[in-house]
């Protein structure tokens, strides 16, 4: 059965029961998309694996990419209750997502994307998919295809964000090892931040110990930049490379 086309209409008007620190707080879908471009993404559901490995993390990754091309907010969506899906956003620190609780299904029953999942005794949960809106208007639907299992191909956000803009183009992931209070690792910091350059930061003694920086490294010392999978060194390696024909970015 094909999934009925929603392109063109309001989305369904649900008030969704949210629990945020100790107060029950009621959110409306006219707050949610009410004057904004928001792009939505729905999955089955919280701490499942595909969620939780990436729909939700290269959303979060490229929640600033989205921004640049006017996007207000990114929603996820998932038939759970508000406990669930206040843990699961606490686990995944994905602070660039509003992760909203579909609790009763209504949003996605409205959506005509609520599907059985008995099988796996899920219930009833959302079929994957994502879309933009405009303003509380549907502009654009992803459904992932009905198959068996849990097909993952297009509710990605590398597809939204081309349908967004055709031209983009994905920059290289970059990481940085640093130390507390490191001037040098400051120093790698900025290089990348004036490169407009986004990463992912790994502390000493808090994310990473450094018997596993000398495993992949062969260093013991702070900074350690890595680019596109590239282990690029220190703060003077990564100044070097910066100013090299080698340089990817």
């Amino acid at each position: 059965m094909a999934f009925k086309d929603m392109t063109g209409q309001h989305v369904p008007n649900v008030t969704f029961r949210t629990r945020q620190g100790d107060s029950w707080v009621d959110v409306t879908t006219n707050e949610l998309f009410g004057g904004k471009k928001v792009v939505l993404f729905s999955l089955p559901g919280a701490f499942t694996p595909t969620c939780s490995s990436t729909h939700l993390p290269r959303y979060n990754e490229l929640a600033d990419e989205f921004k640049k091309l006017g996007v207000d907010d990114i929603i996820c969506v998932s038939v759970n209750d508000t406990f669930v899906m206040n843990a699961w956003a606490a686990d995944q620190e994905c602070g660039n997502i509003t992760v909203i609780p579909d609790g009763n299904g209504e949003f996605t029953d409205g959506m005509g994307r609520l599907v059985g999942k008995e099988n796996l005794g899920f219930g009833k949960r959302s079929w994957r998919y994502s879309m933009l809106v405009d303003n509380g208007v549907i502009v654009k639907i992803f459904d992932e295809p009905q198959k068996d299992g849990d097909p993952f191909e297009v509710s990605d956000a590398d597809t939204m964000i081309k349908f967004l803009n055709p031209d983009w183009q994905d920059k290289p992931s970059v990481a940085i090892i640093s130390k507390a209070g490191c001037p040098f690792c400051i120093k790698a910091k900025e290089a990348l931040s004036n490169r407009g350059l986004a990463f992912e930061e790994l502390v000493l003694g808090r994310d990473i110990t450094m018997t596993a920086v000398r495993a992949m490294t062969g260093r013991e010392t702070a900074p350690q930049v890595f680019i596109g999978g590239k282990h690029i060194g220190g703060s003077d390696d990564l100044e070097s490379y910066l100013t090299s024909g080698e340089c990817i970015l």
